[in-house]
């Protein structure tokens, strides 16, 4: 398998590590800046460095097109692989509006092509090992469960996508996705009905020069932000949000397990971010915003267990530490298995990536979505 990335900044290069430890060849990378695709190339020892996507696909000819760059930016690369035959591996969000993501879907379907959705931190170890708790009947049927995460950013980052909704920012598109994931996978993969509030907590942001890589925009923070020469931009992207869904559970329950998604992007956190699922005979406690770990679980009232995770979970994983890392790189496996025709457990594509689109709109319009 051949792979074009899009995108030059941390995920595009986490996306050429994955695909490579896939055992797929990385054919080319594409950016919008010259000077910067170059460096990333030469850094990852990729022959061809553009920024032209369409003549990048005539002249590396990929099996797989990996696209990494914010969400604003998926919808028109994206559709020209598609045309082209090439599967599709795409980061989170899938595109900035629902009609786009409806469009993607239904453009894979007609090409027939595999897509992969990479909202995957639901392949986190800790994620991997409450599915199967929960499945064995460890906390009887499931009831509720809640994600509940505050990051305490910098309200100063300078002005980026991660402001503006055209561009694919907010916290619902880019944090949300991978929650709504991680509770699916555990509980149930049907959606029934969300609901849900946002806020916009940093309505203005200092624009700065010179912020190509996501993770390190904090550098960029203006020292005095007083300084009367320093420019603002406005921002109409969420940074909070509060939401309510339904799940259908996989396993016997008499009623739709009920889900608490909150999160507070600007505000501080006080206690661990945790990830909770309850049940009739127990519940099972996860901490980190993403299910990083430790697990512990209580049974029929009794203490909580730090509960370690079993070794056929690690051994099945990619032997990578980082977190997000590993995830990108399983999923990627998954791709490029599936696109050879193996055996494949199901994953997340285009399908689900539009109805993760669907839902965001309706939280961000206090709408009520049904499935």
């Amino acid at each position: 398998m051949k792979v074009l990335v899009y995108g030059t900044g941390f995920a595009g290069q986490g996306h050429c590590d994955a695909f490579r430890t896939a055992g797929a060849e990385v054919v080319g990378i594409v950016g919008r800046t010259e000077s910067v695709v170059t460096e990333v190339a030469a850094k990852k020892g990729i022959a061809f460095a553009g920024t032209d996507w369409a003549a990048a696909l005539a002249q590396c000819q990929p099996d797989i097109v990996s696209i990494a760059t914010p969400g604003g930016a998926h919808f028109d690369v994206s559709m020209e692989a598609m045309e082209q035959g090439c599967h599709v591996f795409c980061d989170k969000p899938m595109a900035e509006s629902a009609v786009n993501t409806k469009k993607m879907q239904l453009k894979a379907m007609q090409m027939g092509v595999k897509t992969a959705f990479a909202s995957s931190f639901r392949y986190m170890p800790e994620i991997i090992h409450a599915k199967q708790l929960v499945e064995s009947g460890a906390i009887g049927e499931p009831l509720e469960a809640e994600c509940i995460s505050h990051f305490g950013l910098d309200p100063a980052i300078p002005l980026g996508w991660s402001h503006r909704l055209s561009q694919g920012g907010g916290r619902l598109n880019n944090n949300f996705t991978h929650l709504m994931s991680i509770a699916t996978y555990v509980i149930g993969e049907r959606i029934l009905s969300v609901q849900g509030q946002v806020r916009n907590d940093m309505p203005k942001a200092p624009i700065v020069e010179g912020v190509h890589n996501f993770i390190e925009r904090r550098n960029f923070i203006p020292q005095d932000l007083n300084d009367p020469e320093l420019q603002w931009g406005e921002a109409d992207a969420e940074w909070s949000y509060t939401v309510m869904a339904k799940l259908e559970s996989a396993t016997p329950a008499a009623q739709p397990v009920s889900v608490l998604f909150k999160h507070g992007g600007i505000t501080p956190r006080f206690q661990d971010d945790h990830i909770v699922f309850y049940g009739s005979k127990g519940a099972i406690f996860i901490k980190g915003n993403y299910g990083k770990g430790p697990l512990f679980l209580s049974q029929d009232r009794g203490d909580w267990q730090e509960i370690k995770t079993p070794a056929d979970i690690t051994t099945a994983l990619p032997a990578i530490e980082d977190d997000t890392q590993r995830s990108w790189t399983y999923l990627a496996q998954m791709l490029v298995d599936d696109a050879n025709g193996k055996a494949v457990e199901p994953y997340q594509g285009f399908e689900i990536g539009s109805k993760y689109q669907e839902i965001i709109e309706a939280i961000r319009a206090e709408e009520l979505w049904t499935g």
